[in-house]
Protein backbone atom coordinates (compact mmCIF):
# COMPACT_ATOMS: atom_id res chain seq x y z
CA UNK A 1 0.00 0.00 0.00
CA UNK A 2 1.40 3.12 -1.17
CA UNK A 3 1.93 6.19 1.63
CA UNK A 4 -0.25 9.08 0.70
CA UNK A 5 1.69 12.45 0.69
CA UNK A 6 0.29 15.11 2.86
CA UNK A 7 0.34 18.62 1.31
CA UNK A 8 -1.22 21.71 0.68
CA UNK A 9 -3.72 21.24 -2.43
CA UNK A 10 -2.34 25.17 -4.09
CA UNK A 11 1.47 25.14 -3.56
CA UNK A 12 1.82 21.39 -2.87
CA UNK A 13 4.54 22.24 0.18
CA UNK A 14 4.66 19.27 2.49
CA UNK A 15 3.81 18.87 6.60
CA UNK A 16 7.68 18.85 6.87
CA UNK A 17 7.68 22.55 5.32
CA UNK A 18 4.55 24.46 6.53
CA UNK A 19 1.58 23.50 8.48
CA UNK A 20 -1.35 22.52 6.73
CA UNK A 21 -5.04 22.86 7.59
CA UNK A 22 -7.19 20.00 7.08
CA UNK A 23 -9.97 20.39 5.15
CA UNK A 24 -13.18 17.82 4.87
CA UNK A 25 -14.89 17.17 1.52
CA UNK A 26 -17.45 14.81 0.63
CA UNK A 27 -15.38 12.94 -1.57
CA UNK A 28 -11.68 13.03 0.85
CA UNK A 29 -9.93 14.56 3.08
CA UNK A 30 -7.26 17.65 1.71
CA UNK A 31 -4.91 20.11 2.84
CA UNK A 32 -4.22 23.49 2.63
CA UNK A 33 -1.17 25.96 3.94
CA UNK A 34 -2.02 29.22 5.91
CA UNK A 35 -0.48 31.01 3.03
CA UNK A 36 -3.00 29.68 0.29
CA UNK A 37 -6.01 29.57 2.43
CA UNK A 38 -6.51 32.76 1.62
CA UNK A 39 -7.18 31.91 -1.46
CA UNK A 40 -9.32 29.33 -0.38
CA UNK A 41 -11.62 32.15 0.74
CA UNK A 42 -11.20 35.25 -1.26
CA UNK A 43 -11.14 33.33 -4.54
CA UNK A 44 -12.22 29.83 -4.05
CA UNK A 45 -12.68 29.10 -8.22
CA UNK A 46 -8.75 29.32 -8.51
CA UNK A 47 -9.30 25.86 -6.64
CA UNK A 48 -11.22 24.05 -8.99
CA UNK A 49 -9.62 21.78 -10.81
CA UNK A 50 -7.74 20.71 -7.25
CA UNK A 51 -10.55 20.86 -4.91
CA UNK A 52 -14.23 19.24 -5.54
CA UNK A 53 -16.91 22.17 -5.57
CA UNK A 54 -14.50 24.65 -4.89
CA UNK A 55 -16.20 26.28 -8.46
CA UNK A 56 -19.47 26.28 -6.31
CA UNK A 57 -18.10 28.51 -3.94
CA UNK A 58 -19.06 31.81 -3.47
CA UNK A 59 -15.80 34.27 -2.35
CA UNK A 60 -15.82 35.97 0.70
CA UNK A 61 -17.83 39.51 0.58
CA UNK A 62 -16.31 42.35 2.59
Amino acid sequence: MEKQTIQCINCERTADQVPLVPILTRDAQVYICPQCLPILIHKPQQLADKLHGADALLPHKH
